[in-house]
């Protein structure tokens, strides 16, 4: 059965970094695109970063020099480094898999990911 647990949320003051990070169990990660998810009260849940296959990612504008994704295939986990935080980062953030599957060309969208984690929340105080 397919699992992802995250840890590594909390609270932080702006302009403060954290690292999240997102257990992968039962299939070996590094044949399938995973992204971050995040969503703040009342809002959609949006994208935020994906990695491929091959080691590419991509990031929404509202991240982009500030959040790196990253994985380590032999621990089986998913990172999200986050930097520079700022109030508007707030919210639950999950990590997701397609499954055996790369990401998909036009974006980051949470309808084309099948499993997800039961998140982690960040709080980002001014």
């Amino acid at each position: 059965q397919v699992q992802l647990v995250e840890s590594g949320g909390g609270p932080v003051q702006a302009g403060g970094s954290l690292r999240l990070s997102c257990q992968v169990f039962g299939y070996t990660h590094g044949s399938d695109c995973m992204g971050w998810f995040r969503q703040a009260p009342g809002k959609e849940r949006e994208g935020v970063a994906d990695i491929d296959v091959d080691g590419s990612t991509r990031y929404a504008d509202s991240v982009k020099g500030r959040f790196t994704i990253s994985q380590d295939n032999a621990k089986n986990t998913l990172y999200l480094q986050m930097n520079s935080l700022k109030p508007e980062d707030t919210g639950m953030y999950y990590c997701a898999s397609r499954g055996p599957r790369r990401c998909v060309v036009a974006g980051i969208f949470a309808w084309l990911f099948g499993y997800w984690g039961q998140g982690t929340h960040v709080t980002v105080s001014s």
